[in-house]
């Protein structure tokens, strides 16, 4: 498969960034991530970086070269990370545990498939319009769905967000996908940083009208002199679909060349001295697969009686 990949990240009035992003690929699959660390809560940079190390570390594991099931890997990726953090915040006696927003999407075929927790966001654009945007876990998201049949009272501080990775509840992960991607199709993965302060349809132009290149610069700039003085960090990671095969005139990133044991990755293997794949043993594994299979079971019943 062939991609261009651009990704940018700049602080905005914050005391530190807690965004980080990245993305880990085989010859016939990609996983692309992005996370952002929530104040308010301890080590918010480690809690985004832990995140995607066990993301890419899963990864690394069950992608030879491609994944048997990648929305349930989605899954499982997402909720090992939640796993991490809760294990990290007990092994170092934290009263409160670091929390991280993430935002993933696997391309694999000719297919995307993307997954959510928290507010960080994706969006598919293809010929000038905005085909798909993920919807965030935060009440006031929540309140405009449900004022289009039983009005709320008074609107929601749109900071407020109902999961997360790294709380002491289960995470609520919402996925989508296949979705058949089409040559020239840009997938963006940003943080709210992005989107607080640049609108939909910004944000859908500048990847129409512009190579990722120049439009994910573009946007960042936008939403730090929108922003302000207390513009939040702004983390932006965009890719440019060139087709499952090779193709003349493609200039992006090629992974066709790869063996089908090889790995490649942006995303860091450690972090203050922790590395993630050590604690993703096939038992841990073979947990997080049974623990998505058992709630995929149970919402079947639900649905069917």
């Amino acid at each position: 498969m062939r991609f261009s990949v651009y990704q940018i990240t700049r602080k905005g009035g914050r005391e530190k960034n807690e965004d980080r992003m990245g993305y880990s690929y085989t010859r016939d699959s990609g996983l692309f991530a992005l996370a952002d660390g929530m104040g308010g809560h301890p080590e918010g940079e480690v809690a985004s970086q832990l995140a995607l190390q066990a993301m890419s570390a899963l990864f690394q594991r069950q992608a030879k070269p491609t994944l048997v099931d990648p929305a349930e890997f989605l899954q499982m990726a997402i909720y090992s990370g939640h796993q991490q953090l809760l294990r990290y915040a007990a092994r170092r006696g934290l009263s409160d545990s670091p929390r991280t927003t993430v935002v993933a999407c696997l391309l694999q075929g000719d297919s995307a498939y993307w997954a959510h927790c928290g507010d960080s966001r994706l969006y598919l654009v293809r010929g000038g319009k905005l085909l798909a945007r993920t919807r965030d876990h935060s009440y006031s998201e929540l309140q405009k769905s449900l004022d289009s049949f039983m009005p709320t009272n008074g609107p929601f501080n749109r900071n407020l967000l109902f999961t997360c990775l790294g709380s002491p509840g289960k995470p609520l992960i919402d996925s989508s996908g296949p979705f058949v991607l089409q040559t020239g199709d840009r997938l963006l993965l940003c943080s709210d940083g992005l989107w607080d302060t640049v609108s939909d349809e910004t944000i859908t132009e500048q990847l129409s009208t512009r190579a990722i290149g120049e439009a994910v610069p573009e946007l960042v700039e936008q939403a730090l002199r929108n922003g302000g003085p207390t513009c939040d960090n702004v983390s932006v990671m965009a890719l440019e679909w060139e087709g499952a095969e090779e193709r003349a005139g493609a200039t992006g990133v090629s992974t066709l060349a790869l063996g089908e044991e090889v790995y490649a990755s942006t995303i860091q293997a450690g972090v203050l001295g922790h590395d993630a794949s050590d604690d993703l043993d096939d038992a841990e594994i073979e947990r997080s697969i049974k623990e998505i299979n058992d709630a995929i079971r149970r919402s079947s019943q639900k649905q069917i009686t």
